[in-house]
């Protein structure tokens, strides 16, 4: 059975550390054989408004699979950088084949270490973040780079590279198939949930939680409706009085 994440030597890092993978962490996948996603997005707000949101992006209604987040390191370097590493539990469902890969009585919780770098002089925050735990089965590296757009302030320009692996003899391939369709499907859930802390860092409704209430709204609506509808059109007995 896989042992559980030695929590007190996630606290013990200095600066140095959280500078290290910045530019050099992701050399190691050269010696085996990964799933790489990448992707680019603008994001219609301004860099400022976007750190903000990214630090409180949790709770969320589109991020209920996050359970915690806790700061275990923070330190502001000489150069002004804000250097961070929180520790966040996570849990996935999984799917029926993979229930099997999976010893009785072994944790379905993930614990994720998230490393960020906070560049206020060159508008960048760069984060990293890699699963502690079930590494065996799946290992999911993320990193995200928010940067501020000369040409257009207020856009914010994010860059978001993946990589996925398995050591699973026998079964890596389609283990990381999975990984990377799950990893697809949770990064449409982080934007809107970043979306959804802009939305009130700014003061005004989640635009599109509410276009999806109402649209729930409706569509209860009219289901009611046909019940209604259905109930209606049946005929009914003539009542007899004595």
């Amino acid at each position: 059975m896989e042992s559980a994440p030695n929590f007190s030597l996630i606290c013990i890092i200095t600066a140095r550390d959280l500078r290290v993978w910045d530019s050099h962490r992701p050399a190691h996948h050269q010696k085996k054989m990964v799933k790489y996603f990448c992707s680019s997005t603008d994001i219609r707000s301004t860099w400022d408004h976007v750190v903000s949101a990214f630090w409180q992006r949790y709770p969320n209604p589109f991020s209920t699979h996050v359970l915690t987040e806790d700061v275990v390191y923070r330190e502001v370097t000489a150069d002004h950088r804000l250097l961070s590493r929180r520790l966040l539990m996570k849990t996935n469902r999984l799917p029926r084949w993979a229930e099997r890969l999976f010893p009785a009585g072994m944790s379905r919780s993930v614990y994720i270490i998230e490393d960020s770098i906070v560049d206020p002089v060159n508008k960048s925050l760069t984060t990293y973040t890699w699963n502690l735990n079930h590494t065996t089965l799946m290992s999911v590296e993320e990193r995200c780079v928010f940067q501020g757009s000369v040409e257009h302030p207020a856009t914010t320009q994010l860059k978001r590279e993946a990589w996925i692996s398995s050591s699973i003899y026998g079964f890596s391939k389609p283990i990381q198939e999975f990984g990377l369709a799950r990893f697809k499907s949770n990064q449409v859930k982080a934007m809107k949930g970043l979306e959804y802390a802009l939305s009130n860092l700014q003061g005004e409704a989640p635009q599109r939680l509410l276009r999806d209430t109402v649209k729930d709204a409706s569509e209860k609506a009219k289901e009611a409706a046909k019940t209604l509808a259905s109930a209606a059109a049946v005929p009914q007995k003539p009542r007899q009085f004595i």
